[in-house]
């Protein structure tokens, strides 16, 4: 398209030559309506002629359709809109000439038709465009919302609602703690975390991943619609005479969605100290650190070592009328008679820092904290165990050791370390020898064995390492001291290691040296 209008403008208009130096007519023309040396009028008639386009008649033009095969964001670019049309050809209407050639080339190879361009006014197209536009986001709300109800449909189907449940059931069955459904290009897999080990308990073809996942964001209060984008719930669900407390939780991957369900069965959880797998002489120690009126005290581990499940045995313990303790939790997992809890919410600004400033105002005796992540929650914590205050929270380090220089690199001051902490104690879990198959995974008869499905394990235990600080280790901690200066100093007053604490579990028989090995190593 050669443009013969531009000549004539840069005759009349000198410095029109400038402005579409750069070969950008349709910049120069909006510069010089905007100046006001042209009205839009003009310039449509100045197209008319220099281009051969007719200019429409607004006032015969309606309301605008949306046109099957092209998208509203490629109409808006060219600034087009086809508003009229047969089998054999299209009328475009078009604010100006410069997209013609593009257009063209769209509207005849996309849709084999004759085009016919008629001018009108750029904000007359805009309203135009934007009430298209309007359309076609009723027109993608209308499809999804056929789409939700087919996905509801898809849910509520017999077969899927018992195949779902067989999931839950055979989960529950392994006490298994979480369900992960995980779909591939051909077939959906469905595995369960069992003593801290993930085992595939049923493949399914690809074609039910749908319904499946369908029907387990129906449970959970989830978008069924919505597979772009994260999502996490909570629900109660009833299985029998079952009662689950599900956290669930949805990723888009490239073959679907991953779903996660964290199963909190809380009737079949107990939050006792005794039965955690600590030694007499580390539970008696533990038990009377934990009596504290006031200062820190750390759980530390690698995620899924149990912290939590040790943090809220303490609390059960401690848990009684004369005290008031609140909790700042992300999320909170297990709802607890008795306790204020609060849950961690980023999106509004309620941190592990902000909840636990606000928690301080509130009177507590006890204060548990999910974690300590920076140096604001640091602070927040210390200062409130130096004023009257049992915190409890937890710290991802290998070791307990590796909670105090966690804490000095986050930048709190040694003299605050060594004030407020009172002890720290380091766990991980190990899965226990199956006392049905004494760990050969067979029955009597040479079968699987059923009670640990032949894995030769049923059931986890803590391996434990438990730091009282005392002055030795606090002048150490105020003179700067290493880690492995500081481990020292701990285990020649008495700690016991987590490898020595392990150790003797393997001697008892109640867990196997690889075991031990795996779960040590992968802290």
């Amino acid at each position: 398209m050669k443009n013969t209008l531009s000549g004539v403008l840069q005759e009349r208009f000198p410095e029109y030559a400038e402005w579409c130096a750069g070969g950008d007519f349709r910049a120069a023309d909006r510069k010089l309506l905007s100046a006001g040396n042209v009205t839009e009028q003009e310039m449509l008639q100045l197209y008319a002629e220099h281009f051969h386009l007719p200019v429409a008649e607004e006032e015969e033009i309606g309301e605008p359709e949306i046109y099957p095969g092209i998208s509203p964001e490629a109409l808006e670019r060219l600034g087009a809109l086809p508003f009229a049309w047969d089998e054999d050809w299209v009328r475009i209407l078009i604010s100006d000439p410069y997209g013609l050639d593009e257009a063209e080339y769209l509207f005849r190879r996309s849709l084999k038709l004759r085009c016919k361009f008629e001018l009108c006014r750029r904000a007359f197209l805009e309203r135009l465009l934007s009430k298209a536009g309007r359309q076609d986001e009723q027109t993608a709300d209308d499809s999804m919302q056929e789409d939700e109800n087919t996905l509801r449909t898809m849910a509520g189907e017999a077969r899927i609602v018992r195949l779902v449940n067989d999931i839950f059931s055979r989960a529950l069955d392994l006490g298994a703690s979480d369900i992960h459904v995980e779909p591939g290009e051909e077939s959906v897999s469905v595995r369960c975390r069992v003593d801290g080990v993930l085992t595939e308990i049923m493949n399914v073809p690809r074609s039910q991943f749908a319904a499946i996942s369908s029907r387990i964001k129906l449970i959970a209060g989830l978008n069924i619609a919505e597979s772009r984008l994260p999502q996490d719930g909570r629900t109660n669900f009833q299985l029998g005479r079952m009662k689950l407390d599900m956290r669930v939780s949805t990723i888009p991957i490239l073959t679907g969605e991953s779903i996660v369900l964290r199963l909190l069965n809380s009737e079949s959880i107990t939050f006792d100290l005794k039965t955690l797998g600590m030694s007499a002489e580390t539970l008696a120690s533990f038990d009377k650190m934990i009596q504290i009126p006031h200062g820190i005290i750390l759980v530390v581990g690698p995620t899924g070592s149990g912290k939590t499940t040790t943090l809220y045995s303490v609390i059960s313990q401690l848990n009684d009328q004369k005290k008031k303790i609140i909790t700042v939790e992300d999320p909170v997992e297990y709802k607890t008679p008795g306790l204020c809890q609060m849950q961690v919410n980023s999106k509004i600004g309620v941190t592990f820092a902000s909840g636990l400033r606000s928690i301080v105002r509130q009177d507590p005796d006890i204060i548990l904290v999910g974690e300590i992540r920076d140096r604001e929650t640091a602070d927040i914590a210390i200062n409130a165990a130096l004023t009257g205050h049992l915190v409890l929270s937890t710290l991802h380090t290998n070791d307990a050791v590796g909670a105090v220089t966690r804490l000095l690199d986050m930048g709190v001051e040694n003299f605050l370390v060594s004030s407020a902490l009172f002890g720290v104690l380091s766990q991980r879990l190990v899965r226990k020898i199956c006392t049905a198959c004494n760990g050969t995974g067979k029955d009597g008869e040479g079968g699987k064995c059923r009670r640990c499905n032949g894995t030769g394990f049923k059931g986890r235990c803590g391996v434990f390492e438990l730091l009282h600080l005392n002055d030795e280790f606090r002048r150490a901690i105020n003179a700067n001291a290493s880690s492995s200066e500081l481990e020292k100093i701990a285990v020649a007053n008495g700690m016991v290691t987590l490898r020595e604490d392990g150790l003797a579990k393997v001697n008892a028989g109640i867990t196997t040296m690889d075991e031990l090995t795996r779960s040590v190593a992968e802290g």
